[in-house]
């Protein structure tokens, strides 16, 4: 195997044994095997479980594909399309990659030492960008002035929640409510409340 095949296939499997197991619980062993390769082979194309983790988290920020979505939100000055937009990303990519969402978890729940960098990877970016862009629609005039961090920490946590009944919970909580219901709902509160 070619070796920028096979270290995508790496990532590929550590990704599901870390979202799976949490990084504790899996070995590098668990990680050769998975590969069907030797631990010495695997690590001539990493060092240790540590190096594979971040090239894990690298990989799914690149896996997230953000970049175009937030040039182009960042050109518009309708928060309904912008929320929406941020919305349906969301869920459209959660619903295509439990995965992530479970290594999400996990390094919370475990109190990981890279948890708030897998958080960062994943939520925070999202956080990150809607925060700026109510500031610039803020400072346009186009929204009131509200703590726009509070509003999109508030904002992603609804939506990652949505896309966490939808991948994860399903049935769990009762009735469950499709993604274009949840938006068309939602999005409209948080208009009203940013423009009102």
């Amino acid at each position: 195997m070619a070796k920028t095949d096979r270290k995508t296939q790496i990532l590929t499997e550590a990704t599901r044994l870390f979202s799976e197991s949490g990084y504790d619980k899996v070995t590098v062993k668990q990680l050769a095997d998975a590969c069907g390769i030797t631990e010495p082979a695997l690590y001539r194309h990493y060092s240790s479980k540590e190096a594979i983790y971040d090239a894990v988290l690298d990989s799914i920020s690149k896996r997230l594909n953000y970049d175009e979505l937030f040039e182009q939100l960042g050109k518009t000055n309708d928060v309904e399309v912008l929320l929406k937009s941020i919305a349906n990303h969301i869920l459209d990519y959660f619903s295509e990659n439990q995965d992530v969402y479970r290594l999400l978890l996990y390094s919370a729940l475990r109190g990981h030492t890279k948890s708030k960098q897998v958080y960062q990877a994943i939520r925070g970016t999202y956080v990150r960008f809607l925060y700026t862009q109510l500031d610039r629609l803020y400072e346009m005039g186009s929204i009131i002035n509200k703590n726009n961090e509070m509003t999109a920490r508030c904002f992603i946590g609804m939506v990652f929640d949505c896309a966490l009944g939808v991948t994860l919970w399903k049935g769990f909580q009762g009735k469950q409510f499709d993604p274009p219901d949840v938006i068309a709902n939602n999005v409209p509160i948080y208009v009203r409340g940013l423009t009102s």
